[in-house]
């Protein structure tokens, strides 16, 4: 069965989006003023979001590091078998670590990566995410910063970025 889809409709508009990179780089600054910060990007997915919002912490003295982690493999649901395929370089003793990732949904993935930096030393870790899939959530993992929370509804509909614009996925056979 084919779908034909006339018209896109974004979820999130670029400037909704761009306000809310703002907003949560802010927060992340109030937060940890006078603080050094290592930032890790969780590579890949969370790569222009990372960009984005680290602009927007420039007032902080901040390390910047780089995490490729996954627990899907090639499907779509979690086999809850976590596999570092790039650790960060730096070390994170005594220090205050932010995670920033695109999508959380069940919340696995972010846990043994958190329980992984505190048993390197960390200061503190935080959690910050693009999109926010409580719905779909299965621990009790606290996101610290959430860029946007897929209601009910949209937590069944994956999505794509396209020119930094949300959209719902349709199929594409």
């Amino acid at each position: 069965m084919s779908i034909v889809v006339k018209e896109l409709k974004p979820v999130f508009t670029k400037d909704q989006i761009d306000v809310r990179v703002r907003e949560m780089g802010a927060q992340i600054c109030q937060d940890y003023a006078g603080e050094p910060l290592v930032a890790v990007c969780v590579l890949k997915g969370a790569v222009l979001f990372f960009s984005d919002l680290v602009r927007e912490l420039a007032p902080l003295e901040l390390e910047l590091d780089f995490l490729r982690v996954s627990s899907y493999g090639n499907d779509t649901q979690s086999s809850h078998e976590v596999c570092f395929k790039k650790d960060v370089e730096l070390n994170l003793r005594g220090k205050n670590v932010l995670i920033i990732e695109d999508v959380i949904d069940s919340g696995l993935t972010m846990q043994k990566v958190k329980e992984h930096f505190l048993v390197r030393g960390a200061k503190s870790v935080k959690l910050c995410a693009f999109i926010d899939k409580r719905e779909r959530r299965i621990t009790d993992i606290k996101i610290d910063y959430s860029g946007f929370v897929l209601e009910r509804g949209l937590d069944t509909v994956s999505i794509w970025l396209k020119s930094i614009v949300i959209y719902p996925e349709f199929s594409r056979r």
